[in-house]
């Protein structure tokens, strides 16, 4: 059996009049993710870890900022799409690890939502999808609640 691993990683920066969407999980929260798509860290940053373990570059590439057909996009169908190209070269996946940095809210109760809504989409187990969450002390951006952080790693199997 071959194997490969990727990491990946996203920041956004929060802001008002936008929806908080971690995971694919809408939080409520007087602040939103900042960004051209629904700016879901979290998915971001797993999307790059399984481009990265194949080689395939990053999110930016297969959808760029700057193309206006991705502008709101749900982060979900991005995930699926970029399922499709691991599949397509025969690759499934073995596990997936994953941190978001945020100080607030809580995303404790989220959890095990996020992780079953991500499992739906890759057609994996839910035990297969690790995430967790921590903050940052209040040291940095991310501490000063500037913006929410995300980062993957993905074993893949072939």
């Amino acid at each position: 059996m071959a194997i490969r691993i990727g990491n990946g990683y996203d920041i956004h920066q929060l802001g008002p009049n936008r929806e908080l969407i971690l995971g694919g999980i809408k939080i409520e929260h007087e602040l939103g993710l900042v960004g051209h798509s629904d700016a879901d860290v979290l998915t971001h940053a797993i999307m790059d870890a399984m481009l990265g373990a194949l080689s395939l570059g990053d999110i930016g590439h297969y959808f760029p900022p700057t193309d206006e057909k991705w502008k709101g996009a749900d982060s979900l169908k991005l995930l699926a799409q970029v399922h499709g190209l691991l599949k397509e070269r025969g690759w499934a996946i073995g596990n997936i690890d994953s941190v978001v940095v945020a100080e607030r809210p809580k995303l404790k109760p989220h959890i095990e939502a996020m992780k079953q809504r991500i499992a739906n989409i890759l057609q994996v187990e839910v035990d297969q999808i690790g995430i967790k969450a921590t903050t940052n002390e209040k040291l940095d951006a991310v501490g000063q609640e500037a913006g929410i952080s995300a980062y993957a790693v993905v074993l893949l199997e072939k």
